[in-house]
């Protein structure tokens, strides 16, 4: 092999080395800044919560707001039945699909 051809051959090997090591570290910094956004989306939602509001907890329990603290949830599961969470693990609303078929916030719609 001549001295230009492994010359040749060793600029694609560091290539290709770059390129193994910029890969995992462009996917680390994808992560670290996809999850700083989702808690971001996280914390606005939680610090927008009022009482009323339906929502769904992180284990999938539909529930309304009837009583908020700092830390706390006083949510209403079932009528006269209000339980206690921790405000982290509500997680969002029910859906549009759930709210346009007129269901409570257990999504149950049988009549009053």
């Amino acid at each position: 092999m001549s001295p230009l051809a492994s010359a040749a051959a060793g600029e694609g090997s560091g290539t290709a080395s770059l390129l193994l090591l910029a890969l995992p570290l462009l996917l680390i910094v994808y992560l670290i800044f996809s999850q700083r956004r989702r808690q971001r989306q996280m914390a606005q939602m939680q610090a927008e919560l009022q009482v009323g509001d339906p929502v769904v907890t992180t284990t999938g329990l539909h529930a309304r707001i009837v009583q908020l603290e700092d830390q706390l949830a006083g949510l209403e599961i079932a009528p006269g039945v209000v339980v206690r969470w921790d405000r982290r693990a509500l997680m969002r609303g029910p859906s549009d699909s759930t709210q346009a078929g007129g269901g409570d916030a257990t999504g149950s719609t049988r009549p009053e």
